[in-house]
């Protein structure tokens, strides 16, 4: 007697994913990018805002320099003394700079978001500025300068 009747019959071995499985699989995928994707945006653009705060920094130094040894603060970028930035725009290109009101007591330096890869959607903060006048210092917006 054979022992073939007593065993079961072959059964289909699986070699791979059905396409149902693949479907659920790529939906999940896509509602979790979905979900991650603009906090990851914002947290790039909150990122890249150091670099303005920096650009700004480097200002404010290279204007008491030129200050000390002028009788006003400097009108460009172009007139102030190394170190500071070297163009108008931060290393990435991420803010334009510029110098506005300056006068013997004081001057606005302002950073300003630029459209390149989506900075300027940073909302609340498309520009930092810092104020110099008779020695006291503003930063706008405050909310933006926290680090």
């Amino acid at each position: 007697m054979s022992d073939s009747k007593f065993l079961p019959p072959r059964s289909r071995i699986s070699a791979g994913f059905t396409l149902i499985e693949l479907i659920v699989v790529v939906a999940v995928a896509v509602i979790l990018v979905a979900i991650a994707y603009p906090s990851y945006s914002d947290l790039v653009r909150t990122a890249r805002r150091s670099e303005a705060i920096t650009a700004l920094g480097l200002i404010q130094q290279a204007q008491e320099r030129y200050r000390s040894n002028n009788s006003k603060y400097a009108s460009s970028l172009a007139t102030l003394p190394a170190p500071r930035p070297v163009s108008p725009t931060t290393p990435g290109s991420y803010y334009t700079l510029t110098i506005s009101d300056e006068s013997a007591t004081g001057y606005t330096a302002t950073a300003t978001a630029a459209a390149k890869r989506g900075q300027n959607k940073d909302i609340e903060c498309t520009s930092l500025s810092v104020t110099i006048s008779r020695g006291t210092i503003t930063q706008e917006p405050a909310s933006c300068w926290k680090q």
